[in-house]
């Protein structure tokens, strides 16, 4: 958006859809450079030091690691070269990742590298998304920075996650859909179908949120008949259908004997992990461990009540204001109620725009899914990730853009200064309230935001006032200068917020955005959570374990309770492990039998459980122990459980039978059971 007076600004209106793009001059020098910088930037910001994040995720490492290895792995996405269970997430992502392990092999550098490159690809389809629709390279531009500095872009599209994949589709998806706009383009609706179908097999339903936004946006916007938008949108949906039920038949085709377990479903079915676990399931709440949660204390311990918190899922909120508190707050809502005030904007400003306006259209597109995400999210009572509200990221910077293009076109009205001046409120007022909820860290940003933010608004406001219009030329490049500076200010609560990102460490199944967070002493929960590290996937694995694994010559080297451990044990040791239960330990593999075959085929090496020392303080029976008293006897249930030692396990059965039947070792703070050694 480059600086004008009234007189050499465009026209407000827009002419037809069909010769919108046309518009479009060639680029300037300053427009050139500018994305250049703007691509150019976002690699070398995103790639720059990405190994510090190491192994990320290590339950998606692990299977970025057996895809490396294996192409049937790679395939079905499985946590181990075994091929004895997948991930609970379909493949794509594992694609993309094993596949460059497969090229270049597997490291840190190798499977994220990836990751930051999508970063540049979804930069470039806003710019261009939002170029197009505008015919202004500044309103692109702006577009593609906007979601560069997010917070939860930074954080992950350097992670290992699904999330970046899926939103790069969802992303092409819209673009598509933008491409499509201007002439009814069958051949443009039908990739968007092709992108969602990917987006699905990437993280399933979560993929297809933005699926409302882009048929209405068509639907309302299409030049052609009803008729034909209805038809273009069937053909759409056949071909989403067929880009992603290929992988759904080949599940169904594959014999189950010879392909891995379908991870989070009930019974080894695609379809039952999308509408189960990985759906209605995990948005109503009902996604729980049941019987089999290896988390359950043994008899006579209680997590106190005022610690039990550390150990849930972490909704993060729920309701109305989730999408601004919390963690959640500082991953996504920078501009989130800028973007939801520019999305009213821009359809009060183009109210009277014939039906086939492409800004509307486009406005359409991302307000509503901003709109329609937003609205699931809030309501979601399952395990909420902050991260999850990368989904709307792309949306967030796309309606931004569109309402401060449109603001600027307006600049000379007093549309256009007052509601420039609500737009930067909102940015600098809302960036204000962020910052002082991390009121110790770089205090003096939020106030020089606030000020500037007060000057500028007031500047706008004084501008529309009548006495103004006697310095007109003045008035409106002051105009001009006012809105830059204010839009600059309001995103300087975002990118110094994404700038504190990029340098951290984010490792596990949580990560978060901003500067480190000062270490809490939480007490006997500090050593309590120290010893869980094993059971959690997280930690360092005892060198003496790691080399009784790497001398193991069966198909797998071990097999231990939860995906989690096992995708730890397999990325320290690069042995084959099977996951016992799964992620949760609620998948129903392997049953007794099938575990006592593969023992008698030597096809497993150790039995690992972990041993936790709980804290005495946490006995329910506070009643000294009788020193003349018998020793108690252990619990074959809850091994070791009165002498305060808990063995978690979610297949009790597999564990109360190697216990039964094999000697025992202890490696730090794990019981280790030779299942190649003759049987008791």
């Amino acid at each position: 958006m480059t600086v004008t007076t009234a007189e050499s600004a465009p026209p407000v209106s827009t002419p037809p859809a069909e010769t919108a793009t046309a518009l479009l001059p060639p680029a300037r020098r300053w427009e050139r450079l500018g994305l250049a910088a703007l691509l150019l930037g976002t690699a070398v910001a995103y790639l720059w030091n990405i190994t510090v994040n190491g192994m990320g995720n290590g339950f998606y490492a692990a299977a970025v690691w057996s895809g490396s290895d294996d192409w049937k792995s790679l395939l079905f996405g499985s946590l181990d070269p075994g091929n004895f269970i997948t991930v609970d997430k379909p493949p794509v992502s594992q694609w993309v990742m094993a596949l460059s392990g497969q090229i270049f092999g597997f490291s840190s550098a190798s499977m994220l590298a990836p990751q930051a490159l999508m970063a540049v690809a979804a930069v470039a389809l806003m710019y261009g998304a939002v170029t197009r629709v505008t015919a202004n390279r500044g309103a692109g531009l702006l577009a593609g920075a906007v979601l560069a500095v997010t917070p939860v872009v930074a954080l992950m599209f350097r992670f290992n996650n699904p999330d970046a994949v899926m939103v790069l589709l969802m992303t092409a998806a819209a673009y598509c859909t933008i491409r499509a706009l201007p002439r009814a383009s069958l051949r443009w609706l039908l990739l968007a179908g092709v992108a969602l179908g990917f987006a699905f097999l990437a993280k399933m339903l979560e993929g297809l949120m933005v699926l409302p936004a882009l048929g209405l946006a068509y639907l309302v916007v299409a030049p052609t008949t009803l008729r034909n938008r209805f038809l273009h949108l069937l053909a759409a949906a056949g071909a989403l259908l067929v880009s992603s039920g290929w992988y759904v038949l080949l599940t169904i085709l594959w014999p189950e004997s010879s392909r891995p377990y379908l991870a989070g479903s009930k019974d080894n079915t695609f379809m039952d992990l999308v509408l189960g676990y990985n759906g209605f399931a995990r948005y109503l709440g009902h996604n729980h461990m049941g019987g089999r949660n290896p988390f359950q204390l043994p008899e006579g311990y209680q997590i106190p009540h005022s610690i039990e918190q550390h150990f849930g899922p972490g909704g993060f909120g729920s309701g109305r204001t989730r999408m601004f508190t919390g963690e959640i707050g500082f991953e996504i809502s920078w501009l989130l109620p800028a973007a939801l005030l520019a999305f009213v904007l821009v359809i009060i400003a183009r109210r009277k725009e014939p039906r086939i306006d492409l800004i509307r259209g486009a406005a359409l597109v991302f307000g509503l899914w901003l709109i329609i995400d937003g609205v699931a999210f809030s309501g979601m009572q399952g395990g909420m990730h902050a991260y999850y509200t990368l989904a709307v990221a792309p949306a967030i910077a796309g309606v931004f853009a569109l309402g401060a293009h449109e603001l600027w076109q307006r600049r000379t009205t007093a549309f256009g200064r007052i509601g420039g001046a609500a737009l930067i409120l909102s940015m600098g007022g809302w960036a204000f309230v962020l910052l002082q909820r991390n009121h110790a860290w770089q205090p003096w940003l939020r106030w020089t935001i606030l000020a500037l933010t007060a000057v500028t608004v007031l500047g706008l406001i004084l501008a529309a006032l009548p006495p103004a219009a006697k310095r007109a030329r003045t008035r409106d490049r002051a105009t001009s200068l006012l809105l830059i500076a204010g839009i600059l200010a309001g995103l300087a609560g975002s990118v110094a917020y994404t700038a504190a990102t990029l340098p951290q460490s984010h490792t596990g199944g949580g990560p978060s955005v901003g500067p480190p967070a000062p270490p809490r002493d939480l007490g006997a929960l500090s050593a309590f959570r120290s010893q869980m590290s094993m059971m959690m996937g997280n930690g360092d694995v005892d060198p003496q374990l790691v080399a009784l694994l790497k001398a193991t010559d069966t198909k797998w080297s071990a097999a231990i309770d939860r995906s989690g451990p096992a995708a730890g044990l397999e990325l320290a040791t690069r042995t084959s492990v099977i996951a016992i239960g799964g992620f949760t330990s609620e998948d129903p593999v392997p049953t007794l039998p099938q575990f006592q075959q593969y023992v008698r085929d030597r096809q497993i090496g150790y039995y690992i459980v972990p041993e936790v020392k709980l804290p005495d303080s946490w006995r329910t029976d506070k009643k000294p122990a009788d020193p003349t008293a018998p020793a108690a006897q252990p619990n074959p249930a809850q091994p070791n459980s009165e002498a305060g030692v808990w063995r978690p396990a979610g297949n009790k059965q597999i564990l109360d039978w190697v216990m039964a039947h094999y000697t025992e070792q202890h490696v730090g703070n794990l019981a280790v059971f030779d299942l190649t050694a003759p049987a008791r």
